[in-house]
């Protein structure tokens, strides 16, 4: 296995088997450093890359990363059409100095916010569409029909081609797939949601809803906030870390103890191993990996590489069992 390119659930696009997360650029990672990481991503052959409307809040403002992904696109040398490029709408995306209103500065699906954050994600990223546009969470009140329709609006006029979900539940992907399809729309191609060795509950029901409808899985947090990459090993060589991934690394140290061992023990880093047990899920279209410096892509990448064997899976579901199987088989007859 290596970095290779696989189709987005049953659809026809083809997306790199690992997503450059660009949550950190503009916040941990300086424009300089993200230009560079992103070269080289498509040097090694990652073609998808997701973002989204409020990343870049935590030390500038909103919308600062997708400024900073423009900003690379705009230098050309085909950077654009190279990108299989996704971002998400939902939450707000104010900045200071705007003026107070609900529709852009709350949490919603509406037809008027789907259209106005699409509009300022376009100019951010200085790109005329979206290939993949993600619902960041489902919004509950909002009836499926204004979804649909603020999506559609979107595709009809050629600035999205894609629509795809975050953070959904099993049965609202079903409903908005059954909603689409009733207006003889494509619907979902995707669900990204949160999934690692250390969080399964997504195979209850999430993974059987996406294979079902055809839509790619793309994990986001594949390490666990940094806990399957080797937590123990760095705390022990002094790395700094904040007193509550502390109190989680020891509420896990059982757990993580066997895990690094088992890692040591196949000569993979555990970032690496954490990234392979996802990958040889065939529902898993790619990771999303959100690398703050060069070493940490270069480390991503050789998890590509990485075939792990059914005796090894085993030990892993052994380490970190999960939720018994898919429902209602996992609880049920």
């Amino acid at each position: 296995m290596a970095v290779e390119h696989r189709r987005l659930g049953n659809h026809g696009v083809l997306v790199s088997n690992l997503c450059l997360g660009t949550m950190n650029f503009g916040w941990v990672t300086d424009e300089k450093e993200a230009f560079a990481i992103m070269d080289r991503a498509l040097e090694v052959g990652i073609n998808f890359f997701d973002t989204a409307d409020v990343y870049g809040g935590n030390a500038a403002y909103r919308g600062k990363t997708e400024e900073i992904i423009g900003n690379w696109f705009a230098q050309g040398g085909g950077r654009r059409d190279a990108v299989v490029l996704a971002t998400k709408v939902y939450n707000p995306a104010d900045k200071p100095g705007d003026l107070p209103e609900p529709n852009h500065a709350g949490r919603s699906l509406s037809a008027m916010k789907i259209k106005r954050h699409a509009e300022g994600s376009l100019r951010r990223l200085q790109t005329d569409w979206i290939d993949l546009y993600q619902m960041h969470h489902v919004d509950r009140e909002a009836p499926w029909n204004e979804i649909w329709e603020g999506f559609s609006n979107l595709q009809n006029q050629g600035k999205v081609v894609y629509v795809g979900s975050s953070n959904f539940a099993g049965w609202d992907i079903a409903t908005a797939c059954q909603e689409a399809d009733k207006r003889g729309k494509m619907g979902l191609v995707s669900e990204q949601s949160i999934y690692h060795l250390d969080n399964r509950m997504v195979e209850l029901e999430v993974i059987p809803a996406a294979r079902h409808y055809g839509m790619g899985l793309i994990p986001w947090s594949p390490l666990g906030g940094g806990m399957l990459g080797g937590a123990l090993q760095k705390l022990s060589e002094g790395r700094r870390a904040s007193d509550d991934f502390v109190k989680r690394v020891e509420a896990k140290r059982p757990q993580l103890e066997k895990y690094e061992a088992l890692c040591k023990e196949l000569g993979h880093a555990p970032a690496e191993v954490a990234l392979a047990w996802l990958l040889h899920n065939p529902v898993v279209a790619a990771p999303i990996i959100g690398p703050r410096t060069m070493d940490q892509l270069e480390s991503a990448v050789r998890a590509t590489e990485i075939a792990l064997d059914e005796s090894t899976l085993a030990k892993l579901d052994e380490i970190f069992p999960g939720p018994g199987g898919e429902a209602p088989k996992a609880y049920a007859w």
